[in-house]
């Protein structure tokens, strides 16, 4: 018996950014398709800036996006207000979609508490995101839990690597989803690598949208370089949801450019003409050379908006830096909702050395 599944497989834009069939009626708006590839360059910019800030000791490690940009601002765009996203490490671009600002994401990576307390209402339940592996799709299922017993139409949105579908957490998350029929959509980022672990030999499936099969729902690749073929799967795997009519898992096939985060090498473990072959398929330039086709985008639009974001970044990292520093007793807050009697003491402690340095007394500092 063939271990072959097949599977839907979307993509509009070929890597040259020739079409490969019809496009769907919305694709025509191309003041939509200049906001998504405005919004991909601006993430891309500013995650550049992100991983020079981190080399000059000004943040800690950080999850870079390179060639990844189309997943999460197709996802963020059609995200409404009121849905819940529960990311992982490698969201800048749909957090930015959402309204987190540029300076809360680097205050996230900086270390500081505050990066997480989103001031954009639209954001304001949106999960921090999610450094451990997976653990992120058992919380939306929870979400999801509430607004299926609510009566909501919300949609809860999770987002992993390919790595994280191989994970417990994961497949958990997959089975309740399934048997609840919850309102959750799945997005696996698939860009080849689990750190150093290539796909082929991190898991034996020949796809990784298979998985939602067993689990009884409806799953589908696309082309994740393809912003089209993304938001066009996305816009319906969200409908299908708030409507009530179960999870979807969608697999976007990428390609991670750059290292794993800036605490990696890639180059220990893959091969330069491999990343070479990628940078044809990356997602930012297949728009842009379609639009320049359409004759609707050129060289002087292009400057204009490398200038724009540039600045909008430059502007974030200022604000970032000029923050005060957050206090020593917020590295033990929104731990546990009930501490124990060590963690008590040790706030008590923090406290009144807060206490005896406003006072002027700096003995034992």
């Amino acid at each position: 018996m063939s271990n072959k599944i097949k599977l839907a497989y979307t993509r509009y834009l070929a890597p040259d950014g020739r079409l490969t069939g019809e496009l769907p009626p919305w694709a025509d708006d191309f003041n939509l398709l200049t906001r998504l590839y405005r919004q991909m360059v601006l993430t891309r910019l500013f995650d550049q800036k992100a991983v020079a800030l981190q080399r000059t000791g000004r943040i800690g490690t950080y999850a870079p996006t390179l060639g990844q940009e189309a997943i999460g601002v197709a996802i963020g765009s059609l995200m409404h207000p009121e849905d819940v996203l529960v990311p992982y490490y490698r969201d800048t671009a749909v957090q930015l979609m959402r309204g987190v600002r540029m300076e809360e994401i680097l205050l996230y990576w900086g270390g500081d508490e505050r990066g997480s307390a989103y001031a954009e209402p639209a954001v304001a339940q949106d999960f921090p995101l999610c450094v451990p592996i997976a653990t992120q799709a058992l919380h939306a299922c929870g979400v999801a839990s509430a607004f299926k017993i609510r009566g909501e139409h919300r949609v809860a949105v999770t987002t992993c690597g390919d790595g994280a579908t191989s994970k417990g957490d994961f497949l958990e998350a997959l089975n309740v989803a399934g048997a609840w029929q919850l309102p959750v959509v799945f997005v696996v980022n698939n860009n080849q690598w689990a750190i150093s672990v290539p796909r082929r030999i991190q898991c034996g499936a020949p796809t990784l949208a298979q998985k939602a099969i067993g689990a009884g729902f409806h799953g589908e690749q696309v082309d994740g370089n393809d912003i089209v073929a993304v938001y066009d799967r996305m816009q319906i795997a969200l409908e299908r949801a708030r409507k009530g009519k179960g999870p979807v898992l969608l697999e976007c096939l990428s390609y991670r450019l750059g290292d794993h985060t800036t605490a990696d090498d890639a180059t220990r473990y893959r091969s330069g003409e491999e990343v070479k072959q990628a940078w044809l398929e990356e997602p930012v330039k297949r728009l842009q050379t379609y639009m320049v086709s359409q004759g609707v985008w050129d060289e002087g639009r292009e400057q204009t908006l490398i200038s724009e974001c540039q600045g909008l970044v430059q502007m974030a990292v200022e604000v970032f830096e000029s923050t005060g520093t957050q206090s020593p007793e917020s590295v033990m807050q929104h731990v546990y909702a009930k501490w124990p009697a060590a963690l008590a003491e040790q706030h008590e402690w923090f406290m009144e050395r807060a206490a005896r340095r406003a006072g002027g007394d700096h003995h034992g500092q």
